[in-house]
């Protein structure tokens, strides 16, 4: 009669000890090291952002108030006192209108890029076009527009300061859309493809929803640019004090540029309306950034 016994377990099914305390004195001061320069570089990256916005909050909050948000701009610059109301006002219907036209038009193009036009010669002509306008001065842009629009209808409009931000930002949501676009896997394409799927309910339903956060910071890296863009804003839009609607007849004015024109006087009322403005155009922007994480996260792939 023969015994069968059971082998000893075999000394490969002990996980390695990969704790700091198993590394070698070098390597752990080396690792130590380096987390200090690391974080030593990401404070000093934050301190100007942070003593930037203290000083804009505590300069600018003490003339914040209703009143700032919905009066008119004072025709006197020894003013001292309310408002921004023109303003705000035309940063939210200029900086909406570009938005409207520059990034469905970016998000069609980086689509173009990267789902059809690959690396023929029109996908790097554009390519190349889109890097070469990102680092076109703004006054540029805004003379271009001066010249195309503003002396073709005759008048300076909020229209026109509209298309002199969308040509900004349309090459930052090209490149930003494409890059967010190449990282979805192709896989996920492979199998919508293997279910029947075309190629456009596929980009549609599957790698539009997968990149659609990093397209979405994309976007408002540009609505951020031009929220804040004075020069082509300056030179389509011409000024006005009190707010108007009409993007196609009359001027109109942008915190931006109350900042520049306020900002440059010496006298005190000049001075607080224009950290005001700073403010509030700074809240402006955190606002429509927390609204469009939310409706990103909402429409993420991943949510579903």
């Amino acid at each position: 009669m023969s015994v069968t016994t059971t082998p000893p377990r075999r000394q490969v099914d002990q996980l390695p000890d990969l704790s700091p305390a198993a590394l070698s004195w070098r390597r752990r001061l080396a690792n130590r090291g380096m987390m200090v320069l690391i974080t030593a570089c990401l404070l000093l990256a934050i301190l100007p952002l942070g003593l930037v916005v203290f000083e804009v909050i505590s300069r600018g909050g003490g003339v914040m108030s209703w009143e700032f948000l919905t009066a008119d701009i004072p025709r006197n610059y020894r003013r001292v006192g309310p408002g921004m109301g023109a303003a705000v006002v035309g940063t939210l219907m200029i900086t909406g209108m570009a938005a409207l036209l520059a990034i469905p038009l970016g998000v069609l193009g980086a689509i173009y890029l990267n789902e059809y036009g690959k690396n023929s010669a029109l996908a790097r002509f554009i390519r190349t076009m889109a890097d070469v306008m990102t680092g076109v001065p703004s006054i540029v842009m805004g003379l271009f527009i001066y010249v195309t629009w503003v002396l073709t209808v005759g008048e300076k409009n909020g229209f026109g300061g509209a298309l002199a931000l969308a040509c900004l930002m349309l090459p930052i949501v090209i490149r930003s859309s494409e890059e967010m676009l190449r990282l979805v896997p192709d896989e996920l394409r492979q199998a919508s493809a293997a279910l029947g799927a075309r190629k456009w309910r596929t980009i549609v339903t599957v790698v539009l929803p997968s990149a659609i956060s990093g397209i979405t910071s994309g976007s408002l890296l540009a609505i951020a640019r031009a929220a804040g863009e004075t020069a082509p804003i300056i030179v389509t839009v011409g000024i006005i004090f009190s707010a108007n609607v009409d993007l196609f007849s009359g001027g109109n004015t942008t915190l931006a540029a109350q900042i520049y024109r306020n900002a440059s006087l010496t006298f005190e009322g000049a001075q607080e309306r224009a950290w005001g403005a700073a403010l509030t155009l700074i809240v402006i922007v955190l606002l429509f950034t927390i609204i469009a994480r939310v409706i990103a996260a909402r429409f993420a792939l991943k949510e579903r």
